[in-house]
């Protein structure tokens, strides 16, 4: 068979599969194009999911007739030089444009703002049109209609309307966030109008366009350097999460990019705060010199290879937790909405029920009766019980229970403790409800870490070894692992055949339910358990026995008990969550409790 040389049109048409995937990317390549020319504002207007008519409306510099003529042609570009090492704008390849008029109906209408009017010029699968002059305001509009009718196969792999009017919308807030300077507007026949109204240089306002006005409240500034690279931008406290990552940002330069390495050290520097299947809302922005980072990977250009992959990696991780240690403590500000919510769609405010006549119970003249004893002082009942610790001394020294001194505090003073799991602490503007056995958890897990990169850590040697009857396969995962547990103070050895006798445990741990914990660990290091051993997964071990060796949910509490785990959580990292990522306590101002009794 003979080579020959393609038709432009199928070379174009070959570049399209690559470049335009589905209407979103012909958005994103045409607000990349008006973004490079200087806009302030960018008007966006889709039909049929972008299908039918996608039109981007600018106000930039706009193109002269010669400009225009070019613009249509392939790698035809006024962003480049002569090599790739200093690429500082969004688009660069000269290819998106005669792309998408290879395989749709293309018109761009445009005009600089020092001429006296404007040109149009068509592109309809792949022919182009005469030059014509036209009627416009500064700037360009590039309209694009029937897009993929010049190749009828790609249409059957595009999802629905609804589904590519939404991927549109993702394309524009990515581009929102990037860009706080300039107002969007996203608008047309299949959706309702979304707008994004310019912020100027307050990043976190756009970002709560975006994101919601929740993500203000509950975000951590992040602004780290590593030798050349910078990073600065947001991050969600581990508590205000969502149920998939499309609520994670990134960009390289000012360029939006979804990349794998950036993804991957999101996750990582969010390891074990948040819950399986949970997702943190994170913004990040990264700055190099771009010789640094290669943004020619894919004609998509949302991909980036770094020069350096190990130190961005690095930076991102460690900026990440350093924040989460400064001030990923708290717990996020939709748990007191979210437990508003929770109540019964029936609930009415007091204020607002329908007056009835006294009952001789509830007569003003008798004073309240609490039938459950709630705000009298529990009876606590030790006898069986311990709190872990790793020394004789009580694991919260007894503090004295100055009630007016201590609501000072950000988790105020304790006044009860209800359903032998839940502390109820007085703040000076509201309250703190402190699930005892979640947030006792994290603590503990906290100092394991913490003894980890210093020591190996104190065990209690058992006087009667606990024989754990397991199968012959968990028993060789646990021994190949003997030494690593040894670190946590979890002594182990074999005890013939489907057997683990176990010796020591961590003395911090107190009482520890010894079956339990070998047979999860043995769990455990079955799912993850790879040949470079136990080493890089130390704190998951951590996490577990911690969550053997705390406060359970049942333990009644001293007043000088509750109030010394409420100090103990404001001074270490991590507490709004535990080890699972779930919240610790929850706390409700004032304001909120009005508004349960109709008082706002």
């Amino acid at each position: 068979m003979a080579i020959r040389q393609l038709s432009e049109t199928l070379i174009n048409q070959i570049a399209a599969g690559e470049v335009i995937e589905r209407p979103a990317s012909a958005a994103k390549e045409l607000i990349e194009n008006a973004l490079d020319a200087g806009a302030t504002r960018i008007e966006i207007a889709t039909a049929g999911g972008g299908k039918a008519l996608l039109r981007v409306s600018d106000n930039g510099s706009g193109m002269d007739a010669a400009d225009l003529e070019l613009a249509v042609r392939r790698h035809c570009t006024s962003k480049l030089s002569e090599t790739l090492e200093n690429i500082r704008t969004l688009g660069f390849r000269g290819e998106a444009l005669p792309s998408i008029g290879s395989v749709a109906r293309l018109s761009i209408a445009s005009r600089r703002r020092d001429s006296a009017g404007g040109h149009e010029i068509a592109v309809n699968a792949g022919k182009i049109a005469h030059l014509r002059p036209a009627a416009a305001n500064p700037g360009t509009i590039v309209e694009v209609r029937d897009l993929f009718f010049a190749t009828p196969a790609r249409l059957k792999f595009l999802k629905t309307e609804k589904a590519e009017a939404g991927a549109i919308t993702e394309i524009v807030k990515r581009m929102a966030i990037a860009f706080p300077a300039v107002r969007f507007v996203l608008s047309g026949s299949d959706r309702t109008t979304l707008e994004f109204p310019a912020t100027g240089d307050d990043h976190l306002a756009r970002m709560a366009q975006v994101l919601g006005k929740d993500f203000r409240d509950n975000a951590i500034a992040l602004d780290a350097v590593r030798e050349e690279i910078s990073l600065t931008g947001f991050a969600g406290v581990p508590t205000f999460n969502r149920g998939n990552s499309a609520h994670q940002y990134a960009f390289v330069n000012g360029r939006p990019v979804q990349d794998k390495l950036i993804l991957s050290a999101i996750r990582g520097a969010y390891a074990e705060t948040i819950p399986s299947g949970r997702h943190p809302v994170v913004v990040l922005s990264i700055t190099l010199d771009p010789a640094l980072v290669d943004v020619n990977v894919h004609p998509a250009k949302s991909d980036v290879r770094f020069r350096d992959p190990g130190l961005v990696r690095g930076l991102i991780v460690g900026a990440i937790r350093e924040a989460l240690a400064r001030d990923g403590s708290r717990a996020a500000t939709t748990g007191a909405s979210d437990m508003l919510r929770s109540f019964r769609p029936g609930f009415q405010p007091y204020a607002q029920r329908p007056q009835t006549a006294w009952s001789a119970e509830t007569s003003p003249s008798r004073p309240y009766q609490p039938a459950n004893g709630f705000g009298e002082r529990p009876q606590a009942s030790f006898d069986g019980l311990s709190m872990p610790t790793a020394r004789a001394e009580p694991p919260f020294p007894p503090q004295p229970a100055a009630a007016d001194t201590t609501a000072r505090y950000p988790l105020g003073a304790a006044r009860a403790q209800i359903h032998a799991n839940y502390i109820v602490a007085q703040t000076e503007d509201g309250l703190v409800i402190v699930d005892q056995h979640a947030a006792h958890e994290r603590l503990v897990f906290e100092a394991m870490r913490k003894a980890l990169h210093s020591k190996r850590l104190a065990s209690q040697v058992l006087l009667i070894p606990e024989i754990v009857d397991i199968p012959e396969e968990d028993c060789d995962r646990l021994m190949q692992h003997a030494g690593e547990l040894s670190e946590l103070g979890l002594a182990i050895e074999r005890f013939g055949p489907g057997a683990i006798a176990v010796r020591e445990t961590p003395a911090m741990l107190g009482e520890v339910d010894a079956h339990g914990l070998i047979r999860q660990l043995a769990d455990e290091i079955a799912e993850w358990d790879t040949a470079s051993g136990l080493s890089a997964k130390l704190e998951y071990v951590a996490a577990t026995m911690a969550c053997h060796g705390s406060v359970r949910s049942g333990r009644r509490l001293r007043p000088e008990e509750m109030n010394a785990l409420l100090r103990e959580m404001e001074v270490t990292p991590g507490s709004g969550q535990c080890n699972h990522g779930r919240p610790t306590y929850i706390e409700l101002k004032l304001s909120d409790i009005e508004r349960l009794f109709g008082r706002s």
